[in-house]
């Protein structure tokens, strides 16, 4: 009984895999497998993963809420030098490491696994690196997380002035401004979460207008987290406005930086850098 873990991130336009090269004493040939190992009685399947990917990679990883269970049949498999009948039961969870995680190197000594590296998906799947069966078996099955998210944004304008906020180093584009707003929780009325996210993000009360449109974006990346994404993201754009006062950032360590009236020129120029959501809803109002 094992956990292993299919470890994905983006690089250059290319999705890279996290793979452990096993030992000479384990196979003979350059054999590279997914990340992790035995699991141990009494052991939480979860927790011997993180465990084996921590002595194989040096990495620390965040493990998925779901698995994928494999079973494998080897009536002559080779183990310690010996012929067995071995039954192996797989259970492969989705696994992610921070963007900013070290290069992965091999702590564990004398274990099964000499090297760990990231591989292109693409050399992978054209046989350039050899893997293990179970490689290609959880490829086909662990496609990147497919998240949708609905949120409300307030659209807030003061003469030539629009209210924005700038995107922290917690949020997936760091540095671009975006409409005040935020993702609707469940069973939540989008205007009633779009005043809370004001009033997080600006300081400010916020009354909520009317639907002004509705703007999606669609990618494929990297999430704040690290795990790569499928994001569909789907904005409800309210006309809103705002009491007085300066806007200043009340939320800690939230995904917004800094909140400014912003000049609509500036905008349009590109002087400030702004997500498309923002150019959309400019030319709705």
């Amino acid at each position: 009984m094992a956990a292993y873990a299919v470890i994905l991130r983006e690089r250059a336009g290319a999705v890279e895999i996290l793979l452990s090269r096993l030992a000479p004493r384990v196979s003979r040939t350059e054999m590279w497998t997914l990340p992790g190992g035995g699991v141990d009685h009494g052991e939480d399947p979860r927790a011997a993963l993180l465990r084996e990917v921590r002595e194989e990679t040096g990495l620390d990883a965040t493990v998925g809420e779901t698995a994928r269970v494999y079973s494998a049949h080897m009536p002559r498999a080779a183990r310690d030098g010996l012929l067995v009948d071995a039954h192996a039961i797989r259970i492969v969870y989705d696994a992610w490491v921070p963007t900013d995680a070290p290069a992965p190197r091999v702590v564990e000594v004398d274990g099964s696994t000499v090297e760990s590296a990231w591989h292109r998906v693409e050399d992978v799947a054209s046989g350039l690196v050899p893997v293990a069966a179970q490689v290609t078996d959880a490829l086909v099955d662990h496609q990147p997380h497919r998240l949708q998210r609905v949120a409300a944004y307030a659209v807030v304008l003061r003469g030539r002035d629009v209210l924005l906020t700038r995107l922290s180093a917690r949020a997936a584009h760091p540095g671009l401004w975006t409409l005040p707003g935020g993702g609707v929780d469940h069973g939540e009325r989008p205007a009633v979460a779009l005043a809370r996210e004001v009033e997080e993000e600006c300081g400010l009360a916020c009354e909520v207008g009317d639907l002004l449109g509705v703007h999606d974006t669609h990618f494929s990346g990297h999430a704040p987290s690290g795990r790569i994404e499928d994001y569909h993201g789907i904005h409800l754009l309210f006309t809103a406005s705002v009491g007085d006062g300066d806007p200043r950032v009340v939320e800690v360590d939230g995904t917004t930086d800094e909140v400014a009236w912003v000049d609509r020129s500036d905008v349009e120029s590109g002087r400030v850098p702004v997500l498309d959501v923002v150019t959309h809803a400019l030319r709705l109002a």
